[in-house]
């Protein structure tokens, strides 16, 4: 659709700055530290945006797992050799810790809310297509990977270094039993 007077880029420009705020918010308090005052405060607006733009603070955390979700599944479906894998994990480590730890802060939530397990699965669904694709189709290998990028990225949001060739090992089918 035409946007002639730039209010759709506005709105998307807005947006984007309150999940920006929201993930800041998460990053120095935790999901708690999430309201619609301290939201518009940290996004430098006022409070009434917040709900203008997202029909509740709710829905805003939503927003905020699903485009940090975003993000990580475009660079899954981009992995084609065990680099680009390594390289994704590595990223997370390299990441601002804070950031990494409101990220996983946000995928907690999925525990709790039920509405929120279409994210986790779809992360799931990514990695696991990622994971098939570098090991061959080899099912216990692939599980294997999985849950190693998992425990990596987890470990990397606290500061543990990621065991780059340990990763690259899971992906070669010709290295033997995993």
């Amino acid at each position: 659709m035409p946007d002639p007077d730039g209010r759709r880029r506005k709105g998307d420009r807005r947006r984007r700055e309150l999940i920006g705020a929201t993930l800041r918010l998460v990053a120095a308090g935790g999901v708690a530290a999430v309201s619609q005052r301290a939201v518009a405060a940290e996004a430098g607006m006022p409070p009434s945006a917040v709900l203008y733009y997202h029909p509740s603070v709710d829905a805003l955390l939503v927003a905020a797992l699903t485009a940090v979700n975003d993000h990580y599944v475009a660079r899954l479906d981009a992995v084609t050799a065990p680099a680009d894998l390594v390289a994704l994990v590595e990223d997370c480590a390299r990441r601002d810790r804070a950031a990494a730890v409101a990220e996983y802060e946000l995928f907690l939530l999925v525990a709790r809310r039920a509405e929120l397990r279409g994210e986790q699965a779809r992360w799931d669904a990514a990695l696991d297509a990622a994971a098939a694709r570098l090991t061959g189709g080899d099912a216990g290998r692939r599980a294997l990977l999985v849950a190693a990028v998992n425990g990596m990225c987890l470990s990397a949001a606290v500061g543990s270094p990621v065991d780059a060739p340990a990763l690259t090992r899971l992906c070669d089918p010709a290295a033997g039993p995993a």
